[in-house]
């Protein structure tokens, strides 16, 4: 059966990859981006996130069946942490209606490895409490004084912690909406390939996210995941970080965390 699925970050990358392959399944992709799909809007601002929101509305009919968050910036700026969580959780939020109407809804973003180092709890709190005006100034906060690295993370550990906290808040569970993520480890995509194209920037980046399983993962990868959690035979799953990383996560932490 034919699904109507929503992807923000879909012209490029993960979102991209995640596009094609439901397309391919024979699914109706509302995609959303800055250009070049469906749905035009920046969602860095809390007037193209609902600008967006109501195309995909009008687009969709009202009913939903699933909604992927993809879209995402690693700029060290304090925007980066606007279009992270709050293009991410204010999206969502403001599609509940139409997914809690479908019969079957399902929802995934994208989270990241990067969630497990070291962030800004000021900017984490304030990306929680709904406040990005405060957020935004704790960011510039962070680069002033050169944390500008700190935006990403925090930024990621934000949307973790809100999934967390969503997915078993009335209107989410209790309407059959699992809310859950995937942390890509390195993904081969337009965003890393600067990085990975400096030999000492790749050796840093080989320190920080070790992938001992089959190394860098091609966006491909990360979009099968995303593919099965918002699929229909995801009943019973919510409220999880699925780290799709090559083994980093494990590396890094360990075995004492599960």
């Amino acid at each position: 059966m034919s699904r109507c699925i929503a992807v923000t970050g879909a012209a490029s990358g993960i979102g991209r990859a995640l596009a094609g392959l439901l397309t391919e399944q024979g699914d109706t992709v509302i995609g959303v981006d800055l250009h070049g799909t469906e749905v035009c809007a920046d969602l860095s601002t809390s007037q193209g996130r609902q600008q967006a929101a109501d195309e995909v509305s009008r687009r969709c009919a009202g009913v939903l069946d699933a909604l992927v968050g993809c879209a995402g910036s690693t700029a060290p700026r304090p925007g980066t942490v606007g279009v992270n969580y709050f293009g991410t959780a204010e999206f969502v939020e403001a599609l509940r209606p139409e997914l809690a109407a479908a019969q079957r809804p399902r929802v995934a973003v994208v989270g990241s490895i990067s969630g497990t180092q070291t962030f800004d709890e000021d900017i984490v709190d304030a990306c929680l409490a709904g406040d990005e005006k405060t957020a935004v100034q704790y960011a510039e906060a962070a680069v002033e004084r050169g944390d500008a690295s700190l935006l990403y993370p925090s930024s990621k550990v934000a949307v973790s912690r809100w999934l967390r906290r969503t997915c078993v808040s009335p209107g989410w569970a209790d309407a059959g909406i699992p809310v859950n993520a995937v942390a890509p480890g390195v993904v081969l995509t337009p965003m890393t390939a600067p990085l990975l194209e400096d030999e000492q920037m790749r050796k840093v980046a080989d320190t920080a996210v070790p992938m001992p399983l089959n190394g860098y993962a091609e966006p491909e990868v990360i979009a099968r995941s995303l593919s099965w959690l918002v699929g229909t035979e995801n009943t019973h799953i919510t409220g999880q970080v699925l780290y799709v990383d090559g083994g980093a996560e494990a590396t890094l932490r360990g075995p004492e965390v599960f």
